[in-house]
């Protein structure tokens, strides 16, 4: 059972959203929170597996909330949903650790969709404006570039992982591509994860960009 708290300033929205994880056999909803403030809150008090976060909201906005979600004790996986499809708010919902970035004009499904992928760690949110984010990320790291990431206590092996990872490929995915178990792919993207120290994919995504081994279009 996935463990989800649904934070946003507008009633209507958890309501609706209430209502689908309401009917899903795999989710359970422990918590509803209406500002960044109450989700911090919320998150110490309840342990969810995914937080569903708004952006905008009063008192503390998503942003604020998700970075001090990331930097406490929750190990909840933090998914931003908004309606301002804005780089800034990607950009910064991505840096304080949110998992992934959907615009609420999605369908419920789609959304209760990421909220399984996130859970499972199995690869990125699959919506465009996610993939976007990646490619934009890596064109301002090409035109203003910083020092490369070492990446060291990897082996060559993790390495390839890596880099497939950072072209957005699933655990599936990456075990039909290197000829290996899905097991196999999970062992290794969970090693990389460790051995990073990296919280989830989107994070290992951004590193595989920061050390050069993903480029656009390659």
């Amino acid at each position: 059972m996935i463990r989800v708290a649904l934070v946003d300033d507008q009633p209507l929205v958890r309501t609706a959203l209430q209502m689908v994880i309401g009917e899903a056999a795999d989710l359970e909803l422990v918590g509803e929170a209406g500002n960044g403030k109450e989700a911090v809150k919320l998150a110490e008090e309840t342990a969810p597996d995914v937080i569903v976060m708004d952006i905008r909201m009063p008192e503390m906005d998503g942003i604020e909330a998700t970075r001090q979600i990331v930097a406490g004790p929750s190990a909840a996986q933090i998914i931003v949903l908004t309606t301002f499809d804005d780089d800034e708010y990607v950009y910064g919902a991505l840096r304080a650790g949110a998992a992934g970035f959907l615009v609420k004009d999605m369908a419920l499904e789609q959304i209760l969709d990421a909220v399984r992928v996130v859970s499972s760690g199995d690869g990125l949110l699959a919506p465009a404006v996610t993939r976007r984010l990646i490619k934009d990320f890596a064109s301002s790291r090409d035109q203003q570039p910083g020092p490369v990431r070492e990446l060291s206590g990897i082996t060559d092996r993790e390495r390839e992982v890596l880099t497939l990872i950072g072209s957005g490929l699933t655990n599936t995915e990456i075990a039909e591509r290197l000829h290996i178990s899905v097991a196999t792919s999970k062992t290794y993207v969970t090693r990389i994860l460790a051995k990073l120290g990296a919280r989830d994919r989107v994070q290992l995504v951004i590193m595989a960009y920061e050390a050069g081994l993903v480029t656009i279009g390659g």
